[in-house]
């Protein structure tokens, strides 16, 4: 990740520290209410943790998906790739079915009764039945493959890049290129994604946050903060790969799952406004 957008981020996840240092001034260093700062174009976030689900250390996160009850994980690497079904409550495999050494699983969506799994270097977008687990099909593309979502009408996909692109759910075309920004700059290293409502969320790769993007505009209209949930274990292993990544909504509850590659446990969370002073 380039070190401006390292910056902007550090930027954004601090920025609710000013009202607290500004509470402190004295009198004759307190400025004027009209010098006041503009509000932020993006609001910050920090996972409220409401519940912690085990999660195996050898499931390295690419794609996490919930649906009506169910809980879906797309696990990574060459050679231990696979599609997993999960117990939400206690994060046992309930079936799983194994990719050929040849791919590097990547992002997950649950389209119409069938899984789609992107891989990383292979161009191909593996079709499963989610019901039986059985290969139904494939589709291709010319970019790598990261993040995918599916919001009900389209696909929207990330490969790394400050871009999403919106591709058709039946016949995964390309039907359109997203820039993604913050504050006018982009924002690459798009991984993980989750379409809720009239956002994208996606996880940055090598980064504590999960940015909110408008998916019409592209632009970031909110930032979560998630240091909170790196614990010192997964700090330590943090340069093998094992980043945040996993990112599944439950709209009965209104809540989100969070993982990250081989992390220990899944956080059932919610993102509430970043505190004054955070």
């Amino acid at each position: 990740m380039n070190r401006r957008l390292i910056a902007l981020l550090t930027a954004a996840v601090c920025a609710l520290a000013l009202p607290a240092l500004a509470q402190e001034a004295t009198p004759e260093t307190t400025p004027p209410a009209e010098a006041t700062a503009p509000p932020l174009p993006y609001e910050i976030f920090v996972p409220q943790v409401l519940n912690q689900i085990p999660h195996s250390v050898t499931d390295f996160t690419q794609g996490l998906v919930w649906a009506d009850g169910r809980l879906f994980q797309s696990a990574g690497r060459y050679g231990q790739s696979r599609l997993q079904e999960l117990d939400p409550e206690t994060g046992e495999v309930i079936r799983e079915a194994a990719l050929d050494d040849q791919y590097f699983a990547e992002g997950l969506a649950l389209v119409d009764g069938r899984l789609i799994q992107l891989t990383w270097k292979e161009s191909a977008a593996l079709i499963w039945d989610a019901e039986t687990f059985e290969p139904d099909g494939e589709f291709t593309y010319d970019t790598e493959g990261w993040g995918l979502c599916y919001d009900g009408e389209a696909i929207f996909m990330s490969d790394g890049s400050p871009n999403l692109f919106v591709r058709d759910a039946e016949t995964f075309e390309l039907l359109e290129t997203i820039p993604v920004t913050l504050e006018g700059q982009p924002v690459p290293q798009l991984n993980e994604l989750e379409c809720v409502d009239g956002d994208v969320w996606a996880n940055v790769w090598q980064t504590p946050a999960i940015v909110r993007i408008d998916k019409t505009t592209g632009e970031v209209t909110g930032i979560v903060d998630a240091r909170g949930l790196v614990t010192q274990e997964m700090a330590a292993n943090w340069a093998n790969g094992a980043v945040l990544n996993g990112i599944a909504f439950n709209p009965e509850t209104g809540t989100f799952l969070v993982t990250g590659k081989d992390w220990p446990v899944m956080y059932e969370v919610t993102f509430e406004p970043a505190p004054a002073g955070q």
